[in-house]
């Protein structure tokens, strides 16, 4: 989740009285929510946290049928807070609650594990998270939450060992790919470069999501451009290591981060291609609840034709591969 979605809580709270778009049946899935309990939650700003009944009434404001569930357990391995007393069985007992949330409302909700990449147990809880029916579908990675930096050799061992047990045992991957914001690590080019060459071809059998469109939410930084623009061109070159490659738009229409950059956006979207695009709320917070997310999304200057098939379109680790597969033109 990125935190600047708060800044924007005054300008959103109107929407709550706005009409969902009428196309908002045809929305098949949310690619991108987040569940948190109270521990993880009060970790994280959130006062009571976010259960699946929670998230599924505001589900059904938007008329979404379906989500991807993240765990927060990520979270309680953030380097820049103070380290937990047995940080990894609370770690395993967040994602284990997760999995009972999303085993009540399977029909609703699809589970992802998490876990920070860099602490000596993740190898060992993916391979747990593997196992269980509940979260074995895929693994979410938060590079900023987790202070990952692709530029560090050692950090980068550590990631391409993740990436490929999460292949090993088929789990598609969510990432959040750019850097801390708060300590303003390097961001850009450079680092889409490394995670093309280095880190993406550890994985070629799963799905690899990149969230937020390759940045932090809103489109402001130069940064999240530059990064974006290093896949799209590997995606024109047919570059066999993004063949599984997806972009999510989840927190991509903050207020006040991306209108004066709505035609290089739309064109960046057109450029990707909806076969490649999967729509997101993140979080549903105060001010970014999914019915004020879509409302916001439907602001960017896509047609609703555009806005259809990205809405509706579903990634491979929710149905049968054959059925989803990019298109290669």
């Amino acid at each position: 989740m990125h935190w600047r979605l708060f800044g924007c809580v005054l300008v959103c709270c109107a929407l709550l009285h706005t009409i969902v778009p009428s196309n908002a049946v045809a929305q098949t899935v949310d690619c991108h929510q987040h569940l948190y309990s109270p521990e993880a939650g009060k970790r994280s700003g959130l006062t009571d946290g976010i259960n699946a009944e929670d998230l599924i009434r505001e589900l059904d404001k938007a008329g979404i049928k379906r989500a991807v569930a993240l765990s927060a357990a990520y979270s309680l391995s953030n380097p820049n807070k103070p380290t937990l007393v047995d940080e990894y069985a609370k770690v395993r007992a967040e994602n284990d609650w997760t999995a009972a949330q999303v085993h009540a409302h399977s029909d609703r909700l699809t589970g992802f594990c998490s876990v920070n990449p860099l602490r000596p147990f993740a190898l060992e809880e993916i391979d747990r998270c593997a196992k269980d029916p509940n979260l074995r579908t895929g693994l979410k990675l938060h590079f900023g939450n987790s202070d990952v930096d692709v530029d560090n050799p050692e950090d980068l061992a550590k990631l391409r060992k993740v990436f490929r047990e999460a292949n090993t045992h088929r789990m598609a991957l969510i990432v959040h790919m750019h850097a801390n914001v708060d300590h303003h690590r390097p961001y850009g080019a450079r680092e889409a470069l490394i995670f093309l060459r280095e880190i993406l071809p550890q994985a070629p059998d799963v799905t690899v999501q990149i969230a937020h469109l390759a940045g932090a939410g809103g489109y402001d930084d130069p940064g999240d451009d530059d990064a974006l623009s290093v896949f799209i061109v590997a995606l024109q070159q047919n570059d066999p290591r993004v063949r599984n490659l997806y972009f999510d738009v989840s927190g991509l229409a903050i207020p006040g981060t991306w209108e004066d950059k709505s035609a290089l956006l739309a064109k960046r979207l057109r450029q990707i291609g909806p076969d490649r695009l999967l729509y997101g709320s993140d979080a549903s917070v105060p001010g970014n609840r999914p019915a004020e997310a879509l409302k916001r999304w439907h602001q960017l200057p896509l047609t609703q034709s555009e806005f259809r098939r990205i809405e509706s379109h579903i990634p491979p680790y929710l149905g049968h591969p054959s059925d989803h597969e990019p298109s290669r033109e």
